[in-house]
């Protein structure tokens, strides 16, 4: 297996149940995420260097990439999509490991984690159109919530991911249409970390 393959889940598609259907989860890894990587792939065989480097060091260094200008939106997008997917999959699953050091510093950082996870779901109803919520840690190494658009990705920003949830619509629309904070709320109750 190598850097570009889809990672293989490690949990099955109704583990999640009832919180994330089974229906959406696989349609979500097997079609969404399987077309990001794809389409990151055959853009990345136009310049083979590329794939020697780890998908996230090509978002780290994406201003920097001596690529066409119009490739260089696509991996934006294509690249994101596929890194922003496998981060989404790795934070959730049934047995909790809790991380006692992100807890404390969330507490440092928020107040506590009830004022983290309220601060995050805001962040994630309120983000217009499609998108992520990210809790990253900045440059300073400082702990920071915010949404972006479409398949940006902090590691254009230098931020490291630390916890992302999609709000794209097939991440939940079979389950919950158009009711996103239901959607956000019940995510929760699969985050392994927090």
């Amino acid at each position: 297996m190598n850097n570009f393959d889809l990672q293989p889940l490690h949990y099955s598609y109704d583990a999640l149940e009832p919180y994330l259907d089974a229906k959406t989860l696989e349609i979500h890894y097997t079609k969404h995420h399987q077309a990001y990587r794809d389409n990151f792939v055959k853009i990345l065989e136009k310049y083979p260097a590329l794939l020697k480097k780890t998908p996230e060091d090509i978002l780290r260094e994406l201003n920097n990439l001596k690529v066409e200008e119009t490739d260089r939106i696509k991996i934006k997008n294509h690249g994101g999509g596929f890194v922003n997917h496998n981060i989404f999959w790795s934070v959730m699953g049934l047995k909790k490991e809790i991380d006692e050091k992100l807890i404390k510093k969330i507490t440092e950082t928020f107040g506590s984690v009830e004022q983290f996870k309220q601060l995050f779901n805001q962040t994630a109803i309120g983000h217009f159109g499609s998108g992520w919520v990210w809790l990253v840690e900045d440059e300073k190494n400082q702990l920071k919530i915010y949404s972006l658009p479409n398949q940006d990705s902090p590691l254009t920003l230098g931020h490291t991911p630390i916890l992302t949830l999609d709000i794209w619509e097939h991440a939940y629309y079979l389950k919950y249409q158009n009711r996103r904070a239901e959607y956000v709320e019940n995510w929760w109750n699969v985050v392994k970390t927090v």
